[in-house]
């Protein structure tokens, strides 16, 4: 079964109470702000097993779910991954948590989280400045480091997939 997808406004207008929506992003974004009601299981923890457990020990319907994420991507990763896994239709949210609080759809905020987005520039910028400042205190070869963080930059902007993202999202604190 193909996945579809679906805007905010279809999305809240046909959300009940047991509308099983599934968020895939860290732990630490889902602590920042969540939609109230929501399951989650980060993408790179989630199986159709562990989802059908979710399903059942919360209560909701599993005949749709709707897929989040922080701006679609990976609700789509998840649809693919899912696809053919489990018997029930699977609906990306379009724009995932970004088009909910565009459109101000109330929202469950935490304080003190830092979005993967901003982790992976944090950890570029100072790898990239590190680089720099290594390569004239010490040797030249290490504005190698500079320029192998901006490779996998530009590699993340064309691709859509960001390896670094996917490491950060293992780390301790993103669980």
């Amino acid at each position: 079964m193909n996945h579809t997808h679906i805007n905010v406004e279809e999305f809240m207008a046909s959300k009940t109470a047991d509308t099983c929506i599934l968020d895939v992003r860290t732990a630490a974004e889902v602590k920042s702000s969540h939609l109230p009601g929501s399951l989650h299981i980060p993408l790179h923890e989630l199986t159709a097993q562990r989802l059908q457990q979710e399903i059942i020990a919360n209560r909701k319907n599993g005949s749709n779910i709707y897929l989040l994420c922080q701006g679609g991507k990976r609700a789509e990763m998840a649809a693919t991954q899912l696809q053919g896994n489990i018997d029930a239709g699977l609906i990306v949210i379009d724009g995932g948590i970004n088009a909910l609080k565009a459109a101000n759809i109330p929202l469950n905020e935490g304080k003190g989280a830092i979005s993967l987005e901003r982790q992976v520039r944090i950890v570029a910028g100072f790898l990239v400045l590190l680089g720099v400042v290594l390569g004239f205190q010490v040797n030249a070869g290490f504005f190698g480091l500079s320029g192998f963080v901006g490779a996998g930059l530009m590699f993340a902007g064309i691709t859509d997939t960001c390896m670094m993202g996917m490491l950060l999202a293992r780390m301790p604190w993103n669980r």
